[in-house]
């Protein structure tokens, strides 16, 4: 077994307070000088890695923290984001910037949640936040909803008045998003239909350059918006195992269709990941997310038909 694969298959199977010393099944310990137990620089977190909005027990809805400087870049608010975040001992009231990659439930469910319970945290700053309409409207009634609680907080506990601290910035199509000094963003638009637009974001630091895909069909836009990058999450889908997945649902049919066209499998992230040049790959949002039958050795052997470099099958809480 050469060392990209034996990598590849221990990063499989951790989670992250134990990447550096645990083992994938049926791999021999090697040493992973590419990753550090406490890495220095802009981190990763994978806090969601599961496809669709049901709630599961093994994985958690989409989402992941770019932590870079002690400012915490969250991208997509799957259901739990704000426990994950905890969990991964990312401070809420750190966070400053929300991107979402598109409006689907997996990705945005907890979208206010997450600004109202770090501001219940602590959270006295501005926070910026980044997607597709309609996040202006979606925020402004987040907080109408949840006006009575932010009143009597703001009163009773003496805490800044939250809606002020939120400012919702719309973006409708592909290029530069923001920079702060720290971090630069810049989104792709990909291919989900029927949700438009969706995006992929890149996130380049002065020590990394990370690119996260959204939910898209394969996608030349991600393609040109990772080329060069270390690292690019892409969603994965398994597309055997989707008519297990779909029996259990009575939409199944119109279910299966949507996932199908716009759902990356394992195989072709392995071909956009090769075609970019990215020096990692980690697959994510899994489409089945929770089925047995599915093993790592499976996605990760589909991704290497094409994909040359490291790949890592995506787990909750593990830091890249």
């Amino acid at each position: 077994m050469n060392g990209a694969s034996a990598t590849a298959e221990v990063a499989s199977g951790c989670n992250r307070r134990t990447f550096v010393s645990c083992l994938a099944a049926g791999t021999a310990a090697i040493a992973l000088p590419w990753v550090a137990a406490a890495q220095p620089g802009t981190r990763l977190i994978l806090l969601g890695t599961g496809g669709g909005p049901r709630p599961r027990k093994a994985s958690s809805a989409s989402a992941q923290v770019i932590v870079s400087g002690g400012v915490a870049y969250v991208v997509d608010c799957g259901d739990g984001v704000a426990r994950q975040l905890a969990l991964a001992d990312v401070p809420l009231p750190s966070v400053r910037h929300i991107f979402l990659t598109h409006q689907h439930s997996d990705h945005n469910a907890d979208y206010g949640n997450l600004i109202l319970l770090a501001w219940t945290a602590g959270l006295r700053d501005r926070v910026d936040t980044w997607g597709p309409p309609p996040l202006a409207e979606m925020t402004r009634l987040f907080f109408e909803m949840n006006r009575y609680d932010i009143e009597v907080r703001t009163k009773n506990e003496g805490r800044v008045d939250l809606p002020p601290l939120i400012h919702a910035h719309e973006i409708s199509k592909a290029g530069p998003v923001m920079s702060d000094g720290q971090v630069k963003v810049t989104a792709a638009l990909v291919d989900h239909p029927p949700v438009v637009p969706a995006f992929a974001f890149r996130f380049d630091a002065a020590d990394r350059s990370i690119v996260i895909s959204g939910d898209t069909a394969p996608s030349d836009h991600v393609i040109a918006l990772a080329r060069g990058a270390d690292v690019l999450v892409h969603s994965a889908m398994f597309p055997a195992a989707i008519d297990r997945m779909v029996a259990r649902v009575p939409n199944a049919t119109a279910l299966k269709t949507s996932i199908l066209a716009h759902q990356t499998s394992a195989e072709d992230a392995g071909r956009v990941a090769q075609a970019a040049g990215v020096k990692l790959l980690v697959l994510s949002h899994f489409v089945p997310p929770d089925d047995p039958a599915v093993t790592d050795d499976m996605w990760l052997n589909a991704a290497r038909v094409h994909y040359r470099g490291r790949v890592i099958v995506g787990k909750d809480l593990l830091e890249v």
